[in-house]
Parts: structure tokens; sequence; C-alpha cells
């Protein structure tokens, strides 16, 4: 008997004991960690959507009404400027060439006849005059005749890449229908739209850049390996959308981008003074962000923010919060809206050499 209560007893030490200890553990999980934003001068990296197209691309189309004779390309193939491409048929033209030729070769003996006329007072000079300006007419004509003989052949412009080629052998072609298009590949475009205050804060702040490079991100993720040059700026603002259009160059050197892909270009964009937080201490409810913030009552309260940029574990807070307030950065899903808590503060230094992404 007396053992089964000394066993009871042990029993029942044990489990005060383990309560105890989980009291314990559950007053320490519920002592919490409060920082401040802090305001720092950084800079960070900002995606824009951007259409790529060559820095030359043009539409070749038929100067003379004719049937398609010859195609000497192929679609994709790489040509150099002056290389013949499309030949429509000859025949009418090389017709008008040799009767204007003929035309030619008539005044020129006619004139030499006026002219023995003239020095001999047969005829008068007004004659001789008219005589020469027929010439001059036929040379036109020929000069003309030999131009139309010209469009028969289509030749490349520049050095570039063949698109696709709608008409076929034999096809009979307008005046003006489209052959083929041309691109030059060589360097391409990133057209990219940037709004009123980054524009402002670009142009206000480039005197502190090292340099006005920018990068590219490809369709499936992809960093391009070579850097582009923000060169121009548009003279206007979009009335509607309230944006500017950048663009920048980038050297293609292995023909890797083509006129009328898309990416995103990565620039650089300055901050003076840009008030910061961890992105752990945010959560996010249908795409808006917040953060809770410790009253003077040690309650905390969801306060939402506006997102201006991103850094490496850091949010650059646009609106909603300042250096002053109190934020919950570990635990954010564990408290609720007016829960009265405990905490320890850390400062925004001591928070920054020891960053984790993901809220606790």
């Amino acid at each position: 008997m007396r053992k089964i209560v000394l066993f009871t007893g042990l029993i029942a030490l044990v489990c005060l004991t383990s309560c105890t200890s989980k009291k314990e553990e559950k007053e320490e999980v519920e002592k919490f960690t409060v920082t401040n934003p802090v305001k720092i001068d950084t800079s960070f990296t900002k995606d824009y959507v951007s259409q790529i197209r060559s820095v030359r691309n043009i539409e070749i189309r038929a100067q003379e009404k004719g049937f398609l004779q010859n195609i000497y390309v192929d679609e994709g193939q790489y040509v150099k400027a002056g290389q013949l491409l499309f030949r429509i048929m000859p025949n009418m033209y090389q017709s008008e060439l040799l009767k204007a030729q003929a035309e030619q070769k008539s005044a020129e003996i006619e004139l030499q006849n006026s002219k023995l006329l003239a020095d001999k007072n047969i005829v008068s000079r007004n004659e001789l005059s008219v005589a020469q300006a027929k010439l001059q007419s036929a040379k036109a004509e020929v000069s003309l005749a030999k131009l139309h003989l010209s469009f028969t052949e289509i030749r490349a412009p520049f050095d570039g890449t063949i698109d696709r080629i709608p008409l076929k052998l034999g096809s009979l072609i307008d005046e003006g229908e489209l052959l083929t298009s041309l691109s030059d590949n060589s360097q391409m475009f990133a057209y990219f739209n940037v709004s009123e205050p980054e524009y402002l804060q670009y142009e206000t702040n480039i005197k502190d850049r090292a340099d006005n490079k920018v990068a590219l991100v490809l369709a499936n993720g992809d960093i391009f390996k070579e850097k582009g040059n923000v060169e121009v700026i548009e003279s206007e603002f979009n009335n509607e959308t309230g944006n500017i259009a950048f663009r920048a160059r980038f050297p293609n050197p292995g023909k890797l981008l083509r006129n009328g892909e898309t990416g995103q270009v990565q620039m650089n964009v300055p901050l003076k003074n840009a008030v910061v937080i961890p992105q752990k201490a945010t959560y996010e409810i249908q795409d808006k962000k917040y953060v809770f913030v410790i009253d003077k009552n040690n309650k905390v309260t969801s306060r939402e923010i506006t997102i201006t940029g991103e850094i490496p574990d850091l949010f650059v807070i646009k609106s909603g919060i300042t250096e002053n307030d109190k934020i919950l950065l570990e635990g954010v899903q564990k408290v609720k809206e007016n829960d009265q808590i405990k905490f320890d503060y850390e400062s925004p230094k001591e928070v920054m050499n020891h960053l984790r992404l993901k809220a606790e």
C-alpha cells in the first residue's frame, strides 16, 4: 500500500513538472521581437516590361507590278547589303528601255542634222533648240526606263535577316505588295515605360549613378549576358498612362535577340532617405501588404503599407508607416488584431545583421 502511495506521488510530481515546463515554454513563445523601420540611402533594382526591336527593321515591297520570276533567298537567311533577293519578270521594262534608247538615238541624229542646217542658215536657231530639247527628253525617258528596269531586281538595303516570304514563284505582284521584312539584329532596342515619379527620381539622381547600364531578363527568366545602355528618353508623357518611354540599346553579337521579343529591363534606382523594413515583418491579404504596429499599450494593430521597391530581404516603403512606428518583426503569423503582447526590442541595425526572409 505504501509503495502504491509513493508511486502515485511520483506520477503527480512528474505531471506537475511537465505542466510547469510546458507553461514556461508557452510563456517563452509568447514573447515577440519588435523593431522600427529605418531610413537609409540605398538603391534597388526594378523590372520594367519591355518590347525588343531591331535597330533597323523594314518591310521590303515591290516597286513594280509583274510576275515573281526568282526568289534568291530563304526565310531566316542572313543577307549582306546589296545582295539580290527577288526578281520580278523584267521583259516589259527591258522593251521600254530599248524603245527609249532608240528614241534617244533618233533625237541625236535629228540634232546633228539641225546643227548642220543651222550652221548654213538653212534653218533657224529655234529649230536647233527644239532638236536639243527633244534629245534631252529622250535621255530622260532612257533614265526613267532604266530606273523601272532596276526596280525589277529587289536587293537588300543593309545586312540583316530575312523574315517570312508570303509569296511564291510565279505570283502576280502589285506595286507596293509586301515581299518580306528585313531585320538588322546586330544591336537591339528595348523600349520600356517609366512612371513620372520614377522618371523624376532617375533624372534627379543620375549624377549619383556609376553608369546608366541596365540588364535584360528574357522570357524564360534567364539574364541576357550583354548589358544595355539607356540612351533615349522620349519628349512627352502619355496622358492616359502617365508614363514616359525609355529606350535602351543592347549589343547582340550572338543574334539571340530578335525583333518582336518581350522581356524585362532591370534598372538600378537610387534612393535617398528611403524607409525600409524587413520583408519577414509583412504579411499579405488579397495582394495587399500589411504589418502589425505596436501601440503605447503594447497592442498590435494591422496597418496596410505601400511598397515602392524591393531589395534583398527588405521592402522600400512608400506609405503606411514611418521610422517612428514600432512593428512586429517575428511572430507575424501568431498574433491577432488587438492582442496585447510582451516583446523584446531589437534595433534596426541588429536586425539588418541577421535578416531572414520568411515570417515566423
